[in-house]
């Protein structure tokens, strides 16, 4: 009975995991369809990108609405958990920090598409917002202070202010093919390890 009972329990562990990696894999094809085709691409086409019948969508994401909310937050998760990855892989807390926020612009040009439609309904995207607030915030803080204990940057630039200033270097950027937004946030990161190492510490 047991050896029957731990057999049952991993079958049922391996079938959530399956179901996780599928609805992730479908997120992952919703969101570059939309990036290359906008948020109101055909489903078949994400069905398509995905490998799945169009059936398989829409049990998942009744409406396109929530599919559209849920590749926003897919998208959010992603990069909360990319910034300790890039800790623990980058040479050093400034060059992890430094990929972040590429990671973050690539998020911040993208994700416009999603927010004009999710502004549609205010009270949805404000708790949106405040989730990519409390789940984002924490990570690049945690970027800051490690290349700041590491003596790489100067350590009095709050991680929302930085994020805030990103997103308004990006604002117009996919729109815009004489305007580089990365570069000049990759002068901005930069500039940030420029003053500290020319001042001293805690200047």
């Amino acid at each position: 009975m047991n050896g029957s009972g731990e057999g049952a329990g991993q079958a049922a562990r391996s079938k959530r995991s399956d179901a996780r990696r599928n609805k992730e894999t479908l997120l992952d094809a919703a969101a570059a369809v939309f990036v290359s085709s906008g948020v109101e691409a055909p489903v078949r086409d994400i069905a398509a990108r995905a490998g799945v019948g169009v059936g398989t969508i829409y049990r998942h994401f009744p409406t396109r609405s929530d599919l559209i909310i849920a590749v926003y937050r897919h998208q959010v998760e992603s990069l909360a958990e990319a910034g300790p990855a890039l800790l623990a892989s980058s040479a050093t807390p400034h060059a992890a920090l430094g990929r972040w926020i590429s990671l973050f612009v690539d998020f911040l040009v993208t994700k416009h598409g999603l927010a004009a439609v999710l502004k549609s309904d205010n009270a949805g995207f404000d708790a949106l917002h405040t989730y990519f607030l409390d789940r984002l915030v924490p990570v690049c803080t945690e970027l800051l202070e490690a290349a700041a204990a590491a003596g790489e940057i100067r350590s009095d630039l709050p991680a929302y202010e930085l994020m805030r200033g990103v997103g308004n270097l990006c604002i117009g950027a996919e729109s815009d093919p004489r305007y580089d937004a990365r570069r000049l946030v990759e002068l901005l990161i930069t500039g940030l390890r420029t003053a500290h190492t020319g001042h001293g510490p805690g200047s």
